[in-house]
Order: structure tokens, then C-alpha cells, then sequence
């Protein structure tokens, strides 16, 4: 048996976890211990997501549980995402998050995000939350990693209005470092444009990891060729988890990567500075 949710194919042991922490075998598949536990819950401006181009103005319910299939060493949201459980999570089904997010339609809520830590591990709360969304009203936003088999895309990003995807580090050397496949994640990227969804792209300038201007040159020139029009937003790197001793990334570091990118696409954003 292996699990068919990322490229990891992990194979555990009946009531183990695979890579993620967060999906555990039983029988002759996998199932989410998270499915439903709630670690984070918040009414937040969409452009924190970050989504520029998108519903500008409103405000969108985030909530995200734990567990990721990536290992960051920059992680922001490390003390979820790299969790195997979470004391003090809240169970909430589907049906209670979308009347939760109804209930703040009066201050500006125009759907649910999905986010924090990594979700599509929990794929079918994401699916179920959504189809119940989509059908009161409401828009449903992905903010992933996108290093998911087709099957997970295909599950949920037809019931996905936008998503931001981290474009992590444009080789594959570098996924291999953080345990992802960058293969995956472009064809992630191109399933989610040809659904039709608003797709942003995020990539954190990490000094030493993705800071090289040829390795921008060639990621910005890849994203114009599936659609110029996608949003990149390039953000700075600020010491976290496992990367406390490595400075911030320089100011002029993240606009000269932003100018780069800036010469094939027609919407650069720049972030955390």
C-alpha cells in the first residue's frame, strides 16, 4: 500500500503516519487525523493570502489544522505544519464552517480560505468544505504548496475560485532539499490555470536558497509562458524555525528579483518589506 495524496508514496504501517504527520494508514489506504481539527481560525483581509488581483477589499474566514508534506527550514507556521498533533484543536465539521463563515457575510466575508498549514493533506475536508461553500454562496480560496498528485488536483480545484501557490525554489534540487517535487508543483500551477481558477504565485527570496537572479530569470520566464497574467508576489525572508541564525534578506535583494520578474510578467507584487 502507498499513499496516493503527494509524491512521497509513503507506506506506513497500519495506524502510522506517513511524511505529512497528519495521514495515518488504515487498511489498504490512508486517512487525515486531521480531517476537521481546526488549529487556527481568523477573519482576515484577502490580501493577506497574499491575493492582489482578487476581490480586493473583502475579507475571507482562514482556518487551517495541522500537518505539512514539505520540510521548510524557513517555515513561518512551523509550530503547526510540522506538528503531528495539536493540543487544544477544535473540531469543526464542514457544515459548521460554512455557517461560520455566513454568519460574517455583514463584515465583508465573501468565503473560506484554506490555509496556515499545508491543506489538501487533508484533501477531503477541503473538497467537502467547499462543494457545501460553493453551493451558499460563498467563494473558496487554496493557499498550498501545490506538490499534490493529480488525483487531489482534480478532487479540488474545480471547487477552487482562487489560489496562491508557493513557487518555492525553481529547480529541482532545491525541492529535493525541503522534500517536494518542483515537477509536481508546475503541473499543479498549469491544472489550476487551464480550471479556470485565479492562480497567484508566492516565492519567499531565502538567502543562499533562491536569491540567484539567473534561477528568477528562468521561473518568471516559465510562469509567462503558461499566462503573464498570473500574480507573483515576491516576499522577504525574515529568520524563522530552523533558520534563526540567517539574517534577513536584504531590502535590495527582493527588488532587484521583482524587477527581474517584472520584465515577463505584468503583475510583481513585493512583500514583508
Amino acid at each position: 500500500m502507498k499513499c496516493d495524496v503527494c509524491p512521497h508514496g509513503c507506506a506506513p504501517a497500519e495506524g502510522q503516519t506517513g511524511y505529512c504527520r497528519a495521514r495515518a494508514r488504515q487498511g489498504e489506504t490512508t486517512v487525515p487525523k486531521n480531517h476537521g481539527l481546526i488549529t487556527s481560525l481568523a477573519l482576515d483581509p484577502i490580501e493577506k493570502k497574499p491575493l492582489s488581483m482578487f476581490m480586493p477589499g473583502s475579507y475571507i474566514l482562514s482556518l487551517g489544522s495541522y500537518g505539512c508534506n514539505l520540510r521548510c527550514p524557513w517555515c513561518q507556521n512551523h509550530e503547526i505544519s510540522q506538528a503531528d498533533s495539536f493540543t487544544g484543536a477544535s473540531c469543526i465539521s464542514p457544515e459548521e464552517a460554512v455557517e461560520t463563515a455566513l454568519g460574517l457575510r455583514s463584515r465583508g466575508n465573501v468565503g473560506i480560505a484554506y490555509t496556515y498549514n499545508e491543506p489538501l493533506i487533508c484533501w477531503e475536508y477541503v473538497a467537502k468544505t467547499g462543494a457545501l461553500a460553493r453551493e451558499n454562496g460563498l467563494v473558496n480560496v487554496l493557499v498550498t504548496n501545490g506538490c499534490f498528485n493529480e488525483g487531489v488536483a482534480e478532487a479540488v480545484l474545480p471547487l477552487t475560485d482562487a489560489a496562491n501557490i508557493d513557487l518555492k525554489v525553481f529547480s529541482e534540487e532545491g525541492y529535493r532539499r525541503i522534500g517536494g517535487d518542483l515537477t509536481t508543483v508546475l503541473s499543479f500551477i498549469g491544472k489550476a490555470v487551464d480550471l479556470g481558477v485565479h492562480v497567484e504565485l508566492t516565492t519567499l527570496i531565502v538567502p543562499g536558497v533562491n536569491d540567484d537572479e539567473a534561477m528568477m530569470e528562468d521561473e518568471a520566464r516559465y510562469i509567462a509562458s503558461v499566462d503573464p497574467e498570473i500574480s507573483l508576489h515576491v516576499t522577504r525572508f525574515f529568520p524563522r524555525y530552523r533558520m534563526t541564525g540567517t539574517g534577513p534578506t536584504p531590502v535590495k535583494t527582493v527588488i532587484r528579483m521583482a524587477d527581474i520578474a517584472s520584465g515577463w510578467l505584468k503583475n510583481v507584487f513585493t512583500g514583508n518589506i
